[in-house]
């Protein structure tokens, strides 16, 4: 049987290695292999508002013809390739530091969208896609009927304050 010294900094090192590389392997841009095969990842904001949520792509230098868009069991992916296309061959880039290659993402959709009527535009290199709300999840009001002289009252069924007061 050995005999271990404890040592409660030991565990705090490994614990400092194990978040070091962690964040270390979110937040890089990838290793220079990553570069030469030209992987990439455009910027996507993705909102919501009443009706529909928004998903927007920055594609710059691409075309819609160089973009797939297709949903599958409730994941919507974007797929695509920007060429590096030398102008003269008497062109002589001294820095190249925009991305190029093909590069793929993936989001999986809330179950309160409907891609039956999903649509996409291409403007200023920002692909745009709109989904629709599926109507059981829109918010919606109901009439509260009172009895007597009171005027009817109306509530947002998305407001827990006042339906569990009503």
């Amino acid at each position: 049987m050995n005999i271990i010294k404890y040592d409660p900094f030991r565990e705090m090192r490994s614990l400092q290695d194990e978040v070091n590389r962690l964040f270390a392997s979110s937040f890089s841009r990838g290793d220079e292999s990553d570069l030469m095969r030209g992987a990439w990842s455009p910027q996507v904001d993705i909102f919501e508002n009443q009706n529909e949520i928004v998903l927007e792509a920055e594609l710059a230098g691409m075309k819609p013809e160089d973009v797939d868009i297709s949903i599958e069991n409730n994941v919507l992916t974007i797929h695509g390739e920007r060429k590096f296309e030398k102008k003269d061959e008497g062109d002589n880039f001294h820095r190249v530091e925009r991305s190029y290659g093909s590069f793929t993402r993936s989001f999986t959709l809330p179950p309160t969208v409907s891609s039956e009527n999903a649509n996409a535009e291409f403007e200023n290199g920002v692909l745009r896609l709109t989904l629709a709300k599926r109507e059981e999840a829109k918010p919606r009001r109901i009439e509260i009927k009172a009895t007597g002289a009171a005027q009817p009252k109306t509530i947002d069924t998305k407001a827990k304050s006042e339906t569990a007061n009503a």
